[in-house]
């Protein structure tokens, strides 16, 4: 009896095995992928990668960084640190490291290949400058001499590689809605007008965007004079309500004139920044416990680009970079932004000429590009 019993258990057993088994392989097949269950797995795997969030992890010192110099020739002098005389280079080789899945070093052959006859464009503020920048500079190293070019147009400029007609573009509209100056020279933002820029986003494969700084200037500093909604012109608002509003207006100008098989669209989270001298002479990112990186905080912009995300039915992904970049108040210029003599270094320290919000290159934007290949990698045909 006891014999018959463990025989049953046995058949029991392996039947249930062999449906599960069955199970998974007609998920397989659901997958798709022209009924090929390779592909079909190849895709599943995908999927998993998409889902990985990159923007849990820890900062790791690597050797084998940075992944090109500073003589890129395309480098901004400001973002040049070492040409400018920053002493240390601790800040190039560090390494971000997810939590609960792995993160490819930049490929710029592989990163090429994916992007052939494809144009990729890098659309806000002086921040995603210092991210095409970085993105340029990892890419040029492996193109020819002649065999690459930049070439301009109204507020973008385009970096060529000729081989693999691919284009690595920049577009300067840091609000993204319009700025205009009216009649009395006064200057208007229109929180429902976008097409002034977004003219310049046809036709493109895969669009990244960040818009977050300019809407929290301080008075001072504000580069508009009215805010203008439809038929209502106003002296002051909420940043944030003006921010939602401009997002939307995006949000709207992406689904009604992009195609999601065509365009690949993606946003940036907003880059921190220091005040002072909070930068100034830092030569190791913060711990990742440190509650000065502001890990449990989400800015606000975040929370307003989110809540308008989660309204579209455009699939945008979201690029979160903002808690893995507080780690890092190393990586900004500092008095570095420009050649100085030493007696002007320590003289400026806290000054306005101390840069808490750019970063130097190389450093932390190579990340940021590297986890924009992966998510193009992962995700454009």
């Amino acid at each position: 009896m006891a014999t018959l019993n463990t025989r049953f258990f046995f058949f029991s057993l392996c039947l249930i095995l062999s449906k599960e088994a069955s199970s998974q392989l007609d998920e397989l097949w659901l997958v798709g992928d022209d009924d090929d269950p390779l592909n079909a797995l190849q895709t599943r795997r995908e999927r998993r990668e998409e889902k990985c969030d990159y923007s849990v992890g820890k900062w790791t010192y690597d050797e084998t960084y940075p992944l090109y110099d500073s003589n890129c020739p395309y480098l901004s002098s400001t973002l040049s640190c070492q040409r400018n005389g920053r002493p240390d280079s601790y800040y190039q080789k560090w390494r971000w490291i997810p939590k609960a899945c792995s993160l490819s070093r930049f490929d710029a052959l592989k990163f090429l290949g994916k992007m052939r006859k494809k144009r990729i464009m890098l659309v806000g503020d002086s921040m995603m400058r210092n991210q095409w920048e970085s993105l340029v500079c990892l890419v040029q190293s492996v193109i020819p001499t002649h065999r690459k070019k930049l070439t301009y147009n109204g507020p973008t400029m385009s970096f060529h590689s000729l081989d693999f007609e691919t284009s690595i573009e920049f577009c300067w509209a840091p609000l993204l809605v319009e700025l205009k100056k009216g009649n009395d020279r006064k200057r208007v933002l229109h929180l429902d007008s976008i097409e002034d820029n977004a003219r310049y986003w046809r036709g493109v494969d895969v669009l990244v965007f960040d818009s977050a700084h300019w809407w929290t200037h301080s008075q001072k500093r504000n580069s508009w004079d009215y805010y203008k909604d439809g038929n209502e012109v106003l002296n002051s608002m909420d940043p944030m309500v003006a921010y939602e509003r401009g997002l939307t207006t995006w949000a709207k100008w992406v689904e009604i004139n992009l195609d999601p098989s065509k365009t690949k669209v993606i946003f940036r989270t907003i880059s921190p920044r220091e005040s002072g001298q909070k930068c100034y002479n830092q030569r190791h990112p913060l711990p990742s416990s440190s509650s000065s990186s502001n890990n449990s905080h989400v800015p606000k912009q975040s929370r307003v680009l989110k809540k308008v995300l989660r309204r579209m039915k455009y699939r945008v992904y979201l690029h979160d970079i903002t808690t893995m970049s507080a780690y890092r108040r190393d990586g900004h210029p500092s008095v570095f932004k420009r050649s100085m003599r030493e007696e002007e270094k320590h003289h400026h320290i806290a000054g306005p000429l101390s840069d808490c919000s750019h970063w130097c290159l190389p450093g932390v934007p190579d990340i940021w590009n590297e986890m924009l290949s992966s998510i193009i990698l992962t995700n454009v045909v």
